[in-house]
């Protein structure tokens, strides 16, 4: 015993002595942010610190004899394990105890999160973004029964519609906030690069062609000459074709048609269709177009996205910036924002490639020079470029970061996505909603059925929250340990 408990105080001694390191090499980093991010910025570097090493040995240890493993204390790791240091009969001086505790820790994440969404009446579930149809224009009752069911947050996509149209749906929104008395931040996304596809051969006047799994389909930014009847599709963006390479993955909307890069020419690159998930085996004209192998050198910040700035500060809370990839990004969009003036909108990092999750860590570091930040999981995306099979995976990692970070997380894409369309959920979609207590705030996309999705997602959220706050298991009385006792053990 009393050698796994000189193992277990050596390894958290070398722990500790890693976490502030680490943080001593990043000091003056660490003053260059916004003064009400350092203490976060100084967790989430002790997190990191952490997370670089293996410790499941040392946390079954832990568990063994009644200590913290430290799992579910991203927000205060440190503290937590000067905890359990001090259980095992350590002593700090005042000034060596972290001052990002629990308590402290919680407070910090109540904080950033009303800074970003404003406050709301019912504590126990996420706050609530629901995306604005074109329809909602000239829809000022249904915004009103949205703001009366819970609506904390309104989205404006400025990838569709145009300022006129954004205009009426913040005025229909304003006119219901002031006859509800409630508020409702807007936030507006920025349309980034989309990259979509352009039939330039066979099936262009149809807008669409058949395709079957084997064919070899050409990327190309021309027509050129091609031969008559061969499948020729051209992403809407440029200089895109000679950064591919082959082996490299192409997937075609949204990952139902799978390629791979096999010919490589000078103007064309052929690509061989591995899989075709949808019945129709059809490539369509303006549908998404992913490269999740290939480093694109294309700016996250588009020139329509610039002439969208000046309304966008002028009208939203908040800011969306979609395929930000690096701490670059970040600071293209804070010089085009400053031009407008000091006052414009906080920013939520948009999570949707895997630059953008490589780069966490270095995204929020750069982000928190801004007073508040948040981020938005774009699981639709995102699950495209990673691959379906690790969304579950890399989904908690960005919110086990973010947690260490106080950054505030928007839970997005295919929320009871089913629920939505046709008015009633699959299990598997239950389940995932479950996992939206996990977030700040969990944004609902358009759809028939938007009223019934806010109502089951309170329900499973409420219920939830019943048993867990974040990733920590709390325990309240179970009706089935009730009613054992009460009845059924008395048979026994």
């Amino acid at each position: 015993m009393q050698s796994d408990l000189d193992y277990i105080k050596e390894q958290l001694n070398r722990l500790e002595e890693r976490m502030l390191k680490e943080l001593d090499s990043r000091k003056e980093f660490i003053h260059s942010l916004h003064p009400e991010q350092q203490d976060s910025a100084r967790n989430l570097i002790h997190y990191l610190a952490l997370r670089n090493e293996d410790i499941r040995e040392l946390q079954d240890l832990l568990h063994v004899y009644g200590l913290s493993s430290l799992a579910s204390s991203e927000s205060h790791i440190h503290r937590q394990l000067q905890a359990i240091s001090e259980r095992l009969g350590h002593t700090y001086k005042e000034e060596e105890i972290d001052i990002c505790s629990f308590p402290f820790s919680k407070l910090k994440m109540g904080e950033k999160s009303r800074l970003l969404f404003g406050q709301k009446k019912e504590t126990y579930i996420p706050y609530v973004m629901v995306t604005f149809d074109s329809g909602f224009a000239n829809d000022y009752a249904m915004i009103k029964n949205l703001l009366q069911n819970g609506m904390n947050v309104a989205r404006i996509n400025c990838a569709h519609d145009d300022e006129a149209t954004w205009s009426k749906m913040i005025n229909q929104l304003k006119k219901a906030c002031t006859a509800t008395g409630l508020d409702c931040k807007i936030y507006m996304d920025l349309a980034g690069p989309k990259i979509r596809t352009n039939l330039l051969g066979k099936g262009k006047n149809k807008g669409r062609v058949k395709i079957h799994e084997g064919q070899l389909v050409w990327l190309a930014e021309t027509r050129g000459d091609f031969e008559k009847g061969e499948v020729i599709i051209s992403p809407n963006e440029e200089g895109i074709i000679p950064m591919l390479k082959k082996g490299d993955r192409v997937f075609i909307d949204d990952g139902l048609i799978r390629c791979v890069v096999e010919k490589i020419k000078k103007d064309r690159v052929g690509i061989r269709v591995i899989r075709i998930s949808s019945s129709k085996g059809q490539i369509k004209a303006e549908k998404g177009i992913n490269f999740p192998d290939t480093t694109l050198q294309i700016s996250s910040l588009t020139e329509f996205d610039k002439k969208c700035l000046p309304f966008i500060c002028e009208n939203a809370d908040l800011i969306g910036y979609s395929f930000v990839k690096s701490k670059e990004d970040i600071r293209q969009l804070r010089a085009e924002l400053k031009k407008l003036g000091d006052n414009y909108p906080n920013l939520i990092l948009k999570i949707e490639t895997p630059d953008a999750v490589n780069n966490l860590p270095s995204l929020l570091l750069e982000g928190m020079k801004e007073r508040a930040l948040g981020l938005m999981i774009a699981r639709g995306d995102l699950a495209v470029e990673i691959g379906f099979e690790r969304m579950g995976e890399i989904q908690e990692e960005i919110l086990w970061i973010c947690e260490a970070a106080h950054i505030p997380v928007v839970w997005a894409t295919q929320v009871l996505e089913s629920l939505h369309k046709v008015g009633m959920a699959t299990r598997s979609e239950i389940t995932d909603a479950g996992h939206a207590a996990l977030a700040e705030c969990v944004m609902i996309n358009k759809g028939e059925y938007t009223i019934e999705v806010m109502e089951t997602l309170r329900d499973i959220v409420q219920r939830a929250s019943t048993h867990r706050i974040k990733k920590r298991f709390t325990f309240r009385t179970l009706k089935i340990a009730e009613r054992f006792f009460n009845s059924e053990s008395k048979s026994l």
